[in-house]
């Protein structure tokens, strides 16, 4: 992406999807690609691209390979790890909570809100409560305190997800074709993704039956590649959280030992030519 001013591509869509993608002096047949790992840095934030400034004829040259690029794996057969619109359902966290109760897990009681009073009496109700973003842009889930009342106003400006904290012990169970990884994740913070302290991980097994239903979960919204975030309660429950459509796994790699990384480039070799 980087290398946007010595990068083209020609895609042509009829009976078969074709075209060549140029990039310095490699050139790709479309047509042969089998598979494709699918994990785009925004264009608008490239080094380069945020030098040349808006609307500058860089700026317009990375979206516009961006958005061909996108387009092209939306339509060719190969195999794709994940295509755009399969992502979708993560950028609604209420519509993505939907599907998973679908799959049988738990989803902690959930308010989606603009109004102050409607929030306060939601942890009134419950005592714990959680907010975060309520799309897939990341955040950070905080447990909601006494000290954010001084500016419980600011959400009618913006629409933000309350859920009811749930005790437990978090998991992460990358998915990858019909392989599960999973691990147990300990730290001292809401959100160990932002933990100031040591984030312990340890890889672990899952019932069967556990590890079927994430399996057919990722699969319902068709991603053979998915990161998925359960926590289980000390009565044995299993709530999730999300599903993940892009995870980045290398940390959990790194820290527990699990091939992810081999699983992801084995699912992509297994793949047929179009």
């Amino acid at each position: 992406q980087r290398a946007v001013l010595s990068t083209s591509i020609d895609i042509k869509v009829g009976a078969r999807v074709e075209g060549v993608l140029r990039a310095q002096e490699a050139a790709v047949r479309l047509s042969a690609v089998k598979a494709v790992y699918l994990r785009p840095y925004e264009a608008r934030e490239l080094p380069n691209v945020v030098r040349a400034g808006e609307n500058s004829a860089l700026w317009r040259r990375a979206i516009e390979l961006q958005d061909i690029l996108l387009s092209w794996a939306e339509v060719t057969p190969a195999l794709v790890l994940n295509r755009a619109s399969h992502m979708a359902s993560n950028s609604s966290k209420p519509y993505q909570c939907a599907l998973i109760a679908l799959h049988g897990f738990r989803v902690p009681e959930t308010l989606i809100t603009t109004d102050p009073h409607a929030a306060l009496e939601f942890q009134k109700q419950h005592k714990q409560i959680v907010y975060k973003s309520v799309s897939s842009v990341r955040s950070i889930v905080t447990r909601m305190t006494r000290e954010h009342h001084d500016r419980i106003a600011d959400i009618a400006a913006c629409p933000t997800q309350f859920q009811r904290y749930i005790a437990g012990t978090d998991y992460r169970v990358h998915v990858v074709g019909r392989r599960t990884f999973a691990c147990t994740v300990t730290a001292d913070a809401d959100d160990y993704r932002y933990a100031e302290g040591p984030v312990e991980m340890k890889a672990c097994k899952l019932p069967r039956d556990l590890r079927d239903r994430c399996v057919r979960m990722a699969r319902s919204m068709n991603l053979a590649l998915a990161g998925i975030d359960l926590r289980r309660t000390p009565r044995g429950d299993w709530y999730c959280y999300e599903v993940n459509p892009s995870p980045a796994f290398t940390t959990f790699e790194a820290k527990t030992g699990q091939p992810i990384a081999q699983a992801v480039a084995q699912l992509l070799a297994s793949a047929t030519r179009p």
